[in-house]
């Protein structure tokens, strides 16, 4: 979930749709389940468009801004924030997304505001 609220979190600091990412758990024995999700997040992403467009972005404006993210997620800096996050909800030990985002963002402004520069 940690990783989830990160991924979000940079896609919504570089202006791409966080709508674009979703990581969702389903068992081999919950195929109802899995294929539920799959359609679910394709209709999201069709309703999207062509990523980019959605943002208003060029092909060229798109591209450096995911390089922009990758830079970013891949900052010493950034990895060692999201570990002390992750550390922090572990002793918390609440495990819903809401919480989880809020330690992610809270913990992570700084090094990821420095790292998108």
């Amino acid at each position: 979930m940690g990783v989830s609220a990160l991924v979000k979190k940079v896609l919504k600091d570089v202006g791409i749709r966080e709508e674009r990412y979703s990581l969702q758990w389903a068992s081999a024995a919950e195929a109802p389940r899995f294929v539920q999700l799959i359609t679910k997040f394709t209709a999201q992403i069709k309703e999207l468009g062509p990523i980019g467009e959605a943002e208003g972005l060029s092909k060229e404006e798109l591209k450096a801004r995911i390089d922009k993210a990758l830079a970013a997620v891949s900052d010493q800096k950034v990895r060692i924030a999201f570990g002390n996050a992750t550390k922090v909800v572990r002793k918390d030990a609440v495990w819903t997304n809401e919480h989880i985002g809020g330690i992610v963002n809270e913990k992570m402004e700084k090094s990821l505001t420095t790292a998108l520069g």
